[in-house]
């Protein structure tokens, strides 16, 4: 111990201190206040009590964690399970709102069409693999007085028909495939023709109205309107738009580019037509 004392290091510890409350001494008369020993050491101990303050609180916070561990564990807990219930409460939410907006759909197209037996909103439960026509299933069925070959349809238009039906499924062919014809009309300029799909158009989501006279008054924006004519379908509803025309190439006759009112690739739910005025039930049959 003898030795510390006359060691360098006891020397510059010294210095250091002498140094630091030369600086405080300074710092203090400089400000124009007077000094006792009491404040001295209040200054010189100040950094040292600030540490320790510290210090205290980071072992008190820590104390504090692993003495009430488990409370905040069953807090932790119970915020989670507060939150999933919110989440389901949300989720039922966003269930009830769609179902309400399908229904007053569903109301709409009543309305429009007050001679049409329409089933309950249909889910879309999936699209066929592969299917570059967009053909796709609903959730309902046989048991809920759906057959095949009754049009499908939204509020905004035609979808297309039912093709395979068993009691609680049903698949849809859209009106985007060539495999379904759909007698049609301009509700402008009274043109008919047949609305029939190709790859080539399905690819962008649009139809064709084909076997149209060449002396035809078709134009951009006209709407198309399913006819009455071959039994399938109910008469003045909304297939499309025109958004192209032209000759087709063997020069007889004229076509039109349909954009379908309805956004087959965005469908989540639809409703059937099971029976209307006008329908040729032997072709059901058939």
């Amino acid at each position: 111990m003898h030795d510390f004392f006359k060691s360098f290091r006891f020397k510059a510890i010294l210095v250091l201190l002498a140094f630091l409350i030369g600086v405080m001494i300074f710092a203090v008369t400089k400000g124009g206040y007077s000094l006792s020993g009491a404040s001295v050491v209040n200054t010189v101990t100040k950094p040292f009590k600030k540490l320790s303050n510290t210090v205290a609180v980071k072992i008190e916070a820590n104390l504090d964690k692993i003495t009430n561990a488990t409370e905040y564990y069953n807090e932790n807990q119970r915020l989670r399970e507060e939150i999933g219930r919110l989440n389901s409460k949300l989720s039922d939410f966003q269930d009830t709102k769609a179902e309400l907006e399908e229904l007053r759909k569903f109301i709409g197209i009543k309305e429009k069409h007050e001679d049409m037996i329409l089933s309950e909103p249909c889910k879309v439960i999936g699209f066929t693999a592969n299917d570059p026509f967009k053909s796709f299933i609903i959730d309902k069925g046989s048991d809920n007085g759906i057959e095949p070959y009754c049009p499908v349809v939204t509020a905004e238009g035609l979808v297309g028909i039912t093709i395979e039906v068993s009691a609680d499924t049903s698949v849809v062919r859209t009106i985007l495939s060539p495999d379904l014809s759909v007698g049609a009309v301009s509700t402008t300029s009274g043109d008919t023709g047949i609305v029939e799909g190709s790859i080539s158009l399905a690819i962008d989501n649009n139809t064709k109205l084909i076997h149209v006279s060449k002396e035809n008054n078709l134009d951009l924006g006209h709407l198309i309107t399913t006819t009455d004519k071959s039994g399938l379908f109910p008469k003045g509803y909304s297939i499309g738009t025109v958004i192209e025309t032209g000759v087709d190439s063997s020069g007889l006759s004229s076509y039109a580019v349909i954009k379908p009112a309805v956004r087959i690739e965005k469908l989540s739910s639809v409703m059937v037509i099971t029976d209307f005025n006008g329908k040729d039930s032997s072709y059901y049959e058939n």
